[in-house]
């Protein structure tokens, strides 16, 4: 490809709105242009990688026996009322006025067990994998970081089909490492965690993920034990409060100045974590108490994964005070107005000596024994974890890191193919609703890291396994000397005879100007040929990744770049 005739509009300046490097780079490369807020165009250089992502992906789902669709971007909104998520979704579903009642899907789960329901009959059928790369529709309230979370994006979703739990497991496997494939391919440094189904629902799920600073998720990770886990659900090992031996009776005390735990600690010389903090929510529109210890904070995930529900908020104000009758600050689990359940953080289990607040403005009990003074509901781990604090594997300190998800497997289960009706008969002639699984992988996802992991202050940095083109030929004076051009032409020719991609810059530019675009560019071989070089029969090779520079004969520059690409 000649690069006067392809269209690659680099940039010199770093756009304002743009902070991620990955962002920043694929708008100065000329990979993609924004035409609203989170949504792009692919222009061709970055099209062209953007394709061997795909191709990637389909090799490695046709090998675990993957087929391919292509499923409608709108679907009728009576398909997806069936399984309530049209509610669960909210504002971040498109919702279009039109007369037939269609939506602009997100995901294609209901879908999916839609056409199962219409001819997937008999467990005999089974099991299945079916699979889409499709665009999707989420419509973000803060789309931003350039492809990174966008209302338009492209999406691998696969989902498995099976006829039972054991099935399931097979299928899941599969897609685990099908996943640890296709990452490893496109050589991104990843791991594995632990994470919360959400509004997909199902038994297990776990999400691929990228370290990055500018990471919307968080995680605990320990590199050397292994340990990895979404903050959503991740656990530590801290020690419970316990009992201590005397347990008088609680009594209250006055506290006008103390409305947080440091506040109570500080003045009363207590100790923060024997001071319960009582953390109001609503659940499924109902109020609950859920006690926590001094400072931790109340994960608001696995709050929703023990109540089984996401229809979560933190009360307000007003609710808490016609509730308790006090204004936060001063609440706890004793005298409390208006019954409510009480709930309490594991590391509470059963305590004594405990200090909340009396559900009178300005005071606090002391010596609450939760065994003897309250009624417990339950308790469960609703705690967020600290970094520094122990893996359950190792003992071993916790990090604390922000991470972007690439991908994310799903153990469904039979939510969806009891709400659609798919539904078969298993080897005893019973019907039984089909066991379902959905693997999602974010594929603009996979370009944005891939370059966020492989950049330099120069540009994009392109590892030769995967990059859009394999040698880029820099013809200095390309217009006004005809053995420059000879040489360019005969090199392109044999490259591509060894089915190499070549991009040659016959552009009429400066050198300099010539040198600066291909760092940019970032292709792993610079191949650099000008007038000088040729009258000693030599060219230049660059070698972007390591920025080594060599001269050679022009007779060796094939053995070099076959070597390189282990032709």
């Amino acid at each position: 490809m000649y690069q006067s005739q392809y269209f690659i509009p680099t940039l010199k300046e770093i756009p304002n709105d743009a902070q991620m490097p990955s962002h920043q780079l694929m708008l100065r490369a000329g990979l993609i242009r924004q035409i609203a807020a989170g949504v792009f165009s692919w222009l061709p250089y970055g099209y062209k990688i953007l394709k061997k992502v795909q191709d990637i992906l389909r090799e490695e789902l046709d090998a675990i026996g993957g087929q391919e669709f292509l499923l409608p971007a709108l679907n009728p909104k009576e398909i997806w009322d069936q399984t309530n998520r049209v509610e669960a979704m909210g504002d971040v579903m498109f919702h279009l006025k039109n007369r037939d009642n269609l939506i602009l899907a997100p995901t294609h789960e209901e879908i999916i067990a839609y056409h199962a329901s219409q001819s997937i009959k008999s467990y005999k059928d089974l099991p299945q994998i079916w699979y889409q790369i499709q665009n999707k529709f989420r419509n973000e309230p803060r789309p931003k970081s350039g492809v990174m979370r966008g209302r338009q994006f492209l999406m691998k979703d696969s989902y498995s089909l099976d006829a039972s739990e054991e099935g399931l497991d097979i299928s899941y496997e599969k897609h685990s490492l099908a996943y640890h494939r296709i990452f490893e391919r496109c050589g991104i440094k990843f791991f594995v965690v632990g994470a919360s189904s959400g509004a997909m629902g199902g038994s297990k799920s776990q999400e691929f993920m990228v370290e990055n600073s500018f990471g919307e998720d968080t995680c605990a990770v320990n590199y050397e034990s292994g340990y990895s886990s979404n903050m959503e659900v991740a656990v530590s090992y801290v020690q419970p409060l316990g009992r201590i031996e005397n347990s008088p009776e609680y009594e209250k005390f006055a506290t006008p100045n103390a409305k947080t735990i440091n506040e109570l600690a500080e003045q009363f010389e207590l100790e923060v974590n024997t001071c319960a903090k009582s953390v109001v929510y609503v659940v499924d529109s109902e109020l609950v108490l859920i006690l926590m210890r001094g400072n931790d904070e109340l994960n608001e995930s696995k709050l929703q994964s023990f109540f089984e529900t996401n229809q979560t908020r933190p009360a307000e104000e007003d609710e808490i005070v016609k509730c308790f009758g006090a204004n936060p600050g001063s609440l706890g689990p004793i005298n409390i107005k208006t019954p409510i359940k009480i709930y309490a953080d594991n590391l509470l289990k059963d305590a004594n000596g405990l200090v909340s607040g009396a559900n009178e403005n300005g005071f606090h009990f002391k010596s609450i024994d939760l065994l003897r003074d309250c009624k417990i509901e339950g308790y469960s781990d609703f705690r967020t974890v600290i970094a520094g604090e122990a893996d359950i594997l190792s003992g071993k300190p916790l990090k604390v890191v922000n991470a972007i998800e690439l991908g994310h497997i799903f153990k469904l289960g039979t939510k969806y193919s009891n709400a659609l009706g798919a539904k078969i008969l298993d080897e005893n002639g019973k019907e039984k609703p089909i066991v379902m699984g959905s693997y999602g992988i974010g594929v603009e996802r996979i370009l944005a890291c891939i370059i966020e992991q492989n950049h330099d202050e120069d540009g994009i940095v392109w590892d030769k396994d995967l990059t859009p083109f394999h040698i880029h030929i820099l013809g200095l004076a390309y217009d006004k000397s005809e053995i420059v051009q000879d040489s360019c032409n005969q090199l392109k020719s044999e490259l591509e005879k060894l089915r190499l991609e070549v991009l040659l810059d016959d552009r009429k530019e400066r050198p300099g100007f010539k040198f600066k675009d291909a760092d940019l560019l970032g292709i792993p071989i610079q191949v650099i040929i000008g007038d000088r070089g040729l009258s000693e029969d030599k060219v230049e090779l660059k070698f972007r990744k390591s920025g080594e520079k060599i001269e050679v004969k022009t007779t060796d520059i094939l053995n070099h770049i076959t070597k390189f690409y282990n032709i």
